[in-house]
Formats: structure tokens, C-alpha cells, sequence
């Protein structure tokens, strides 16, 4: 049945005057406002007066705003501690919840998407992939950079502060200081972590109005574009233009391409691909090396650089960073919410070659984040090139220091113990393992704090934040509750990283892998979880 049939059934219609309707607003086109406020997350704070901008242009152009609301999770709040094992699980109850809310009630003839944090982006994203409504996204906007003792700084300052204080390297009271200056209010974490770099990606998909993702959180410039969204929404409705003729395969591949351009989070990596299946694509793994290949990197912000997301905005945003790599053919001409993206990009202006880099002066040629196979990860893992000091060498090698949980490798790393030519191993913390693929951006910040990111790599099968720096590859697959050979390794062994053949190899021989596999396969069992999300979650890999 169509949304105005259902609209018309006695007991809907009935049921849609208790809600405040008037006769004659029911035969106006109903749109819903998929809302993740809550009032735990900085990234989600504001969102219950940003929607009222997008409502109030819903109902300019004539027609009904329903809002109702999903959840959200605050990684930097979930880090470090059992909660993260909830995050990545949390965008599917995300996706599920809009997906149940919109088909059990298919009154809905477009829906925007309010959406901030790691995880809930992502969510939003699958959502309107798998219902293909006219849709039109507004991320949240990073909160402004905090400041102390005269520099901008970011969350990530905050988790570095805890391995220095810890070790003496800086007072209680600085550490203090450090904690309380870093996250000043609402919005996503200022530097290109996870979130924001989904709400770049998001923009470049052509999903939401330009600038969008980089518009602070309680600006003007947001407020603007919540407004003009609300309107927007209708006018794709009237257009027929559906969620899926704007997330075309090109698109996807246009969004990686900035993806590469900007140096993104590694999660990325994770949420992308699985967006593009829900939209009916898959993209090998392969193809983002290719695409990496191809892609320069011109944009470098915290973790990776002194800039913040406010001065990607003062720079051009994204459209800027897009119309660079325009003319060189690396990305091509598609649909967005507001006409084509190089109509969109005709208007673009790269304000300050210092944060966007014109493409004839990249900060490397090639993109921010690659693949790299081998015999540890013989199904692939991920790096953040772009995060990695120059003075770390292209092939590094190292002896191995194996943990069975991010709690042990935290433990090691905050007792100082951490020697320079070490490769920590951190296993069983996979999507399996974990379960829930925790994010570990103590061990990452704790190696930082110590200064020993051009000395010192990590490795596991668990995922990295989008704050994380220096040699940190994530995603190894196999994991190692799966038997990958991540499992096998013991301290001591040798490890090589080599960044140009994008390859990680256990330097151990077959025989001696086969006689730990035996050894391995007769002991290990997966510990037990107790009903719910996460053994759930774990069940979808096994």
C-alpha cells in the first residue's frame, strides 16, 4: 500500500489525529526526521535543537515532520574499558531501529537523517541504503579545538596526557589542565577521527548539502543547513529522487577517493564497503589499494597535523579538496541531493593552500590509508599511512611483544616498559574474539605520550581509532579466535612491515607455524558470553 492509502485506514487515521493532526494535513506529505540525540554524547548534545531547524523547513514547504530518535555511542567515552565492545554492534541496532520505525508504520515519503558519532553515521547511512527513500543527511559538526598553554588541541591530547603523567613526564596538574581544555562543547571530536571523517564521506557520497560536514556543530553555517535540508527533503520527494540513485557505485568510489585525499580514519575501511553492500556494491579490498595508488594526499589534520576540522572549513571543506582532484579525472560527475556534483564543485574555493594542498603539491602521492597483506594477515589489515611520521622507515622490523587483550598491552605500555624496535601484538579482540572489535586508542596514545611513534609498531585484530597516529595497522584477518596466524605469535618473534610492498610477514618458518597451530587448536577455546548484543554480534562471523 502506498503511504497515502495507509494514511487512510480507519485505525491509522484515528490514530494520527491523537497525535495533533488536523483533516487537512493528512494528505501532506509526511517525512521523518531520524534523530540521534541523547544527552551522554558531546556529538549528540545539540541535536534536539539542531532537528528543530530541519522540522521548521519541513514545514515551510507544506509538508508533516514525524521525529523520533535512535541511539548513539561516545567512543572516547566507551574507550579503554568493556563498553567499547558495544560501539561497533550499535550501528546495527542503529540501522535496524530507523529500518523497523520507517516500514512499520510506511507513512514516510522521505526521511532526513540527523546523525553525529562514530558508529551512528554509519548507521544512518546502511539505513537509508536498505530503504531508498528520498533522503537527505545533516551531520552533526565538529565541536571547536581546545586550547592549552597557547596551541589547539584535541581529545587525542587528552588520552596522550595520561601515559606522560602516568611516567612523570608532565604534573598532575598539567594533566589536569590538558583533560579539562580539550573538548570545550558540543559536537563530533574536533580533528578527523571517525565521525568526522564519515560526515566527509557522507558529503562526498552527495547525500547531504555542501559544507555540511564540516559546518560547526553550534554555528550559524549548521543552522543554515539544517534549515535548507528540511526544505530540501521535499523537494526530492516531489523529484522522486531516491537514496539509491545518488548512492551509486561511482559515488562510492568518489567518496573513497576523498577518503584517500584526506587521510581518513581507518574505520572507514569498515563502514564504507559494508554502506556500499546495503546499496548494492562490493568493493574489494584490492580496489582501495588501486584507488590509493592514485589518490594524493592533501589534506593532513589532528591526529595527523596541528590543523583541526574548523580550519578544513576556513580552507573550503570538502567540495575544495573534490574540485582538486576533479581535473586530473579522479573523480567523476554524479548526482547529490542539490543538482550534480560539478555543478556543486564549480563553486568551490580553496582558501588556504597550507590545510587543502593543491594537487600539484601533495603531501605524498599517494592516498592516506592502504591495505597490506601477508602472512599475518593473509585476508588483509589496514594502515593510516598518512598518520605515520616521515622518519619511520618504509621496511621496519621488529620483535614481537604478544598480548591476548588490549587491557594487557595497556598495562605494559603504562609501566614503561615499551623498548624501541618492539611490534606489539594485540590478538583477541576481533569481531569474534572480542567480541565486538574493540577501538584502542589507549595503547596508540600511550605509545605517542612515550614518544616512540617512529620506533615502535602495533598490530591487532581489533580496530583503531580515527585519533590514533604512527605505525598502527588494524583489521587482521584472520583474526586470531578464527585461527589466523595473529594466534600464533610469541614474543621475541620477527615481524616485518613493509610499507611500500604493502605487506606484514611473520618472519617464523611453516614448520614451526604448523607446530604452534597444532599446539593452538588443541587449547583454545572462545571464552562464553552471556545472552545478548554481543554474543549476537559474535554469531554474524562464525
Amino acid at each position: 500500500m502506498k503511504p497515502d492509502e495507509i494514511k487512510r485506514l480507519p485505525a491509522a487515521e484515528s490514530l494520527l489525529y491523537a497525535d495533533g493532526l488536523k483533516e487537512n494535513e493528512i494528505g501532506k506529505p509526511f517525512i521523518a526526521v531520524a534523530n540521534s540525540f541523547n544527552e551522554i554524547t558531546p556529538g549528540h548534545i545539540h541535536l534536539n535543537k539542531l532537528v528543530e531547524h530541519v522540522k521548521r523547513g519541513i514545514r515551510e514547504v507544506g509538508a508533516i515532520p514525524f521525529e523520533f530518535n535512535t541511539i548513539g555511542v561516545c567512543d572516547g567515552i566507551a574507550m579503554g574499558h568493556e563498553g567499547m565492545k558495544y560501539s561497533l554492534p550499535s550501528r546495527e541496532t542503529i540501522a535496524d531501529s530507523i529500518e523497523e520505525m520507517v516500514k512499520a508504520h510506511s507513512v514516510f515519503e522521505g526521511i532526513v537523517f540527523i546523525a553525529a558519532c562514530d558508529k551512528n553515521i554509519p548507521g544512518h547511512l546502511k539505513a537509508a541504503a536498505r530503504l531508498n527513500l528520498p533522503s537527505v543527511f545533516v551531520s552533526a559538526g565538529p565541536m571547536a579545538p581546545g586550547e592549552y598553554d597557547g596551541k589547539k588541541i584535541g581529545v587525542k591530547a587528552a588520552f596522550e596526557a595520561k601515559a606522560q603523567v602516568e611516567l612523570g613526564k608532565i604534573s598532575k596538574e598539567e594533566y589536569k589542565k590538558i583533560v579539562c581544555s580539550a573538548c570545550p562543547g558540543a559536537g563530533t571530536c574536533s580533528g578527523l577521527y571517525t565521525a568526522n571523517s564519515m560526515a566527509c564521506v557522507t558529503e562526498a557520497l552527495g547525500l547531504s548539502l555542501p559544507m555540511c560536514a564540516t559546518a560547526a556543530a553550534l554555528s550559524e553555517d549548521k543552522n543554515k543547513i539544517a534549515y535548507e535540508s528540511g526544505k530540501l527533503i521535499v523537494k526530492l520527494v516531489k523529484q522522486g529522487i531516491l537514496a539509491r540513485d545518488i548512492m551509486t557505485e561511482q559515488a562510492f568510489e568518489n567518496a573513497l577517493r576523498l577518503d584517500m585525499a584526506i587521510g581518513a580514519s581507518t574505520n572507514t575501511m569498515l563502514h564504507v564497503p559494508d554502506i556500499a553492500k546495503e546499496a548494492g556494491f562490493d568493493f574489494r579490498l584490492e580496489r582501495i589499494n588501486e584507488l590509493s595508488e592514485e589518490t594524493p594526499t592533501l589534506v593532513k589534520l589532528d591526529p595527523s597535523s596541528e590543523f583541526f576540522m574548523s580550519d578544513l572549513h576556513e580552507a573550503g571543506g570538502i567540495p575544495a579538496v573534490m574540485a582538486e582532484l576533479k581535473p586530473k579525472g579522479l573523480i567523476q560527475d554524479t548526482a547529490t541531493v542539490q543538482g550534480s556534483l560539478f555543478d556543486r564543485l564549480a563553486n568551490a574555493e580553496l582558501k588556504d593552500n597550507k590545510v587543502i594542498r593543491a594537487i600539484e603539491n601533495p603531501y605524498d602521492k599517494s592516498g592516506g590509508i592502504a591495505i597490506l597483506y601477508g602472512n599475518l594477515a593473509e585476508q588483509g589489515s589496514v594502515i593510516k599511512t598518512s598518520g605515520i611520521s616521515p622518519k619511520f622507515p618504509k621496511v621496519f622490523e621488529g620483535k614481537a611483544v604478544a598480548f591476548d587483550s588490549e587491557d594487557e598491552a595497556n598495562e605494559f605500555i603504562n609501566s614503561g616498559k615499551v623498548e624501541k624496535g618492539s611490534v606489539l601484538v594485540i590478538r583477541y579482540e576481533g569481531p569474534v574474539g572480542g567480541p565486538g572489535m574493540r577501538e584502542m586508542l589507549y595503547p596508540t596514545a600511550g605509545i605517542s605520550g612515550l614518544g616512540l611513534d617512529t620506533n615502535v609498531a602495533l598490530l591487532t585484530d581489533g580496530r583503531f581509532s580515527g585519533a590514533t597516529h604512527g605505525a598502527s595497522i588494524g583489521h587482521i584477518a584472520p583474526e586470531a579466535a578464527v585461527g589466523g596466524n595473529i594466534a600464533l605469535v610469541e614474543n621475541g618473534d620477527a615481524i616485518k612491515i613493509d610499507l611500500d610492498k604493502r605487506r606484514i610477514d611473520l618472519l617464523v618458518d611453516e614448520a614451526k607455524l604448523a607446530k604452534r597451530r597444532e599446539k593452538w587448536g588443541k587449547d583454545f577455546r572462545l571464552k562464553e558470553l552471556p545472552e545478548g548484543v554481543l554474543k549476537n554480534f559474535r554469531q554474524r562471523f562464525l
